[in-house]
């Protein structure tokens, strides 16, 4: 009986740890990133990758549409040749949404687009209401992190990737 009582209030312990252990860590400058495994709008496997230089991150609807609007403009070689990744967070998105309207959507566009379905796995990522999040990154430790709210403003951020 003992025994029962303290595997219970273990197994109660560890269910109130778990969700805490699977936030991710904070973007810090100076710090590795986190590592962020996700599938692609295609399902595919996607990660950022250690050569990756600059990190787009659309934490939202209209941040997406920015992101989205900049990177369709450029040539279908740019984001590899300058070692440009994007995540679209689509957790605050009712999933019948995402299924029927963003997904297709994001199916369409020629580059790769890593998928955030669980708002848990960004935990502490730096965001603005509207803006697109850039990740400058060397070597897969973060060196900055600048905020885009306009197509104009991405460009003339991503303008200076060189």
């Amino acid at each position: 009986m003992k025994r029962s009582i303290a595997a219970r209030s273990f197994a109660f312990s560890l269910a109130l740890l778990l969700p805490l252990m699977a936030l991710a860590a904070p973007v810090e400058i100076g710090q590795p990133l986190p590592e962020l495994k996700l599938l692609d709008q295609r399902e595919a496997p996607w990660e950022v990758q250690s050569t990756t230089r600059l990190l787009l991150f659309a934490p939202g609807r209209k941040a997406g549409e920015i992101a989205q609007a900049v990177l369709a403009e450029q040539p279908s070689e740019w984001m590899a040749t300058r070692q440009v990744m994007y995540v679209a967070d689509l957790s605050r998105m009712p999933s019948m949404v995402t299924r029927m309207f963003a997904l297709p959507a994001l199916r369409a566009e020629p580059f790769s687009v890593g998928v955030v379905l669980d708002e848990k796995l960004l935990g502490d990522w730096p965001r603005r209401t509207d803006t697109v999040t850039l990740l400058r990154l060397h070597e897969g430790s973060v060196t900055a992190v600048d905020y885009a709210g306009s197509a104009e403003e991405l460009r003339a951020a991503i303008g200076r990737e060189r």
